[in-house]
């Protein structure tokens, strides 16, 4: 998927959580970059672009242990062991990308490094794709005018 289309999703998950969040600035912080971590070992991705990332690229391959539960989970917990304030963040955002991920073509193995993948016929970039986005952000739009005076 297209990182526009991760990003709207995600901004529907901050908006829902945002009500109930204390420290609001790290919460959408974290789960915005956390949306976008997966791609680092991509090097046409947004975050995968950055040269301070493309030693990683070199010892992983793409949508391999960057886009596993396996890697969320084992995060999260670390997180929640040192830095508790950015373990939800991190979960939530990182394990919806890959969710949104595994209705690809190309999909993700979701337990890495087991071999079993999950995809689906979802074209990254396609009509169906673009579609999804704007069905995201429209939402996104509606639940912000909806949400705005819990949030603030």
């Amino acid at each position: 998927m297209m990182i526009r289309t991760h990003l709207a999703i995600t901004g529907l998950l901050v908006l829902l959580f945002l009500p109930h969040i204390t420290d609001k600035f790290i919460f959408v912080s974290v789960a915005f970059l956390a949306t976008l971590l997966p791609d680092i070992d991509s090097g046409f991705s947004t975050v995968g672009r950055m040269k301070a990332t493309r030693m990683i690229q070199f010892f992983v391959k793409h949508r391999g242990l960057f886009h596993s539960f396996t890697f969320c989970i084992v995060v999260s917990i670390l997180l929640a062991f040192f830095l508790p304030v950015l373990s939800l963040p991190f979960f939530l955002a990182y394990s919806l990308h890959l969710f949104a991920d595994s209705f690809t073509v190309d999909g993700i193995k979701p337990f890495w490094p087991l071999k079993k993948s999950s995809h689906w016929r979802l074209r990254t970039g396609s009509y169906t794709e673009t579609l999804l986005f704007v069905t995201f952000l429209v939402t996104d739009i509606f639940v912000f005018i909806l949400e705005a005076k819990n949030i603030f």
